[in-house]
């Protein structure tokens, strides 16, 4: 297994390397953002342990970087911050997993076996569907580069079916996963909430199909 270790403290990465050399990785290290990146992107890596706080470019813009390049390595970011906070930013812009400085090697090499058993599955920090727009981030929703105001509920209606491009999805689907399962909602609340989406976003988007659920249509 190929990684790539972006640190910019050179003990730090020197100690790093070594030690994940002799349980049989082969890693390359680069000391900044802007190197790690180039390396990530024409490079061929299995995985990515990247540091936040890194010169030339941070952790989060490489990560936010590959992730727009559509490349799905697994990216495992270590960082002095130990807010709860800096970790949801960490995830939110395409991270796998975060861990916080000072850690347990033992826990590194556990979450790094971890992200490797799962692969590199598509899993974009930003959701697209044709010129649609959906940033969990920024909890923002665009359309055509527009950007449309959306209430709690009508966000979260929109991202699950946007999770869901071309598959039909039923009322009662939707109501167990948009909707808190200790309320009493009506079913038609799906009918009223998609109802506001197209007046939002547009009727050509969501297509009711008879007798099974809604679609979210795709280019």
């Amino acid at each position: 297994m190929r990684l790539l270790l972006v640190e910019d403290e050179e003990r730090l990465g020197r100690a790093l390397q070594r030690g994940l050399q002799s349980e049989g990785f082969a890693v390359d290290l680069a000391g900044d953002g802007a190197s790690g990146l180039e390396l990530a992107l024409h490079g061929e890596y299995d995985a990515m342990i990247l540091d936040v706080m890194l010169p030339r470019l941070s952790g989060y813009r490489v990560v936010r970087a590959l992730r727009a390049e559509r490349n799905w390595m697994p990216v495992l970011m270590l960082s002095a911050k130990d807010g709860e906070y800096d970790q949801a930013d960490g995830l939110d812009c395409g991270a796998d997993d975060y861990l916080t400085k000072p850690f347990s090697y033992v826990v590194l090499l556990a979450r790094l076996r971890a992200l490797l058993r799962r692969g590199a599955p598509e899993r974009p920090s930003v959701l697209t569907v044709g010129t649609l727009r959906l940033d969990p981030a920024c909890h923002r929703v665009s359309r055509g580069g527009h950007e449309v105001s959306l209430t709690i509920r009508e966000y979260a209606l929109l991202e699950y079916l946007m999770r869901r491009p071309g598959e039909v999805v039923s009322k009662t689907e939707i109501l167990d996963h948009v909707w808190d399962a200790s309320l009493d909602t009506a079913p038609n609340a799906v009918e009223v909430y998609i109802g506001y989406l197209r007046r939002k976003l547009g009727r050509d988007l969501l297509e009711t199909v008879r007798g099974a659920g809604y679609r979210l249509r795709t280019p």
